[in-house]
């Protein structure tokens, strides 16, 4: 079994439970919440903004690998109703990204472990710390 730390964030509709839908998904479809942390209220990063985010973090155990996970998160994220356009920030529904997946070290133009931006970031950064091991 694997574990994944990953982030989840939300800044537009009712961001609670758009948060709280995600994590539904992704115990059903990426493997058992084993933790989650508090919701934090955070500014943009990245891009102005008047939506506020709720940002969290969860630790999963999955079989999956960290291309599977990513596929997985991506899938859920378009459920959810993000969609992409370019790789500007911008406000969204929802955004889940793979903070870390065991000790894995993975740079890859698509998929990065740990996510190269984390510890710049506080709203990632808090509740991580809150749920780590």
């Amino acid at each position: 079994m694997h574990k994944v730390y990953l982030g989840l964030g939300s800044n537009q509709g009712d961001r609670e439970a758009q948060i709280k839908r995600a994590i539904e998904l992704i115990r059903e479809r990426v493997g058992e919440v084993i933790r989650q942390s508090t919701l934090i209220e955070t500014k943009p990063w990245g891009f102005t903004s008047g939506n506020l985010f709720l940002n969290g973090a969860i630790l999963c155990e999955t079989e999956l690998t960290p291309r599977q996970v990513l596929e997985v998160t991506k899938q859920i994220e378009r459920e959810l109703g993000r969609y992409y356009k370019g790789v500007a920030y911008r406000d969204r529904p929802i955004d889940i990204d793979i903070l870390l997946f065991d000790d894995y070290h993975i740079d890859m133009p698509d998929l990065q472990i740990p996510h190269p931006l984390m510890y710049q970031r506080d709203f990632v950064m808090i509740p991580l710390r809150e749920i780590m091991e």
